[in-house]
């Protein structure tokens, strides 16, 4: 399976949220969309994430503002990797399909 590896800016969902996202690049979505295969709720594409020594399993979830898709960075992997929002993020990240 395909690796996709970028950098991009730590930021905080608007309002009382606790959410952090990372955008993917605008010219990883086409890529993503078309490998995805069949999307999940939402939209959603299942992905094997890596920040740092921090691996673990999450969601893109699409941004129909933006037309792309959004990675949530959780606070454990924030804390283990000392991320604050605005910090850009070096992420490698792994399509997962069904049956894996």
């Amino acid at each position: 399976m395909t690796d996709f590896t970028f950098t991009a800016p730590l930021w905080r969902w608007p309002g009382e949220s606790p959410w952090h996202f990372v955008a993917l690049p605008e010219e990883l979505t086409d890529d993503v969309r078309m490998l995805a295969g069949p999307r999940k709720a939402f939209g959603s594409v299942r992905v094997e994430v890596t920040v740092g020594a921090t691996t673990w399993r999450t969601s893109l979830f699409p941004d129909g503002g933006r037309d792309t898709y959004l990675l949530p960075v959780k606070q454990a992997v924030r804390r283990a990797e000392g991320l604050g929002e605005g910090d850009p993020v070096a992420v490698t990240l792994r399509l997962v399909g069904a049956d894996e």
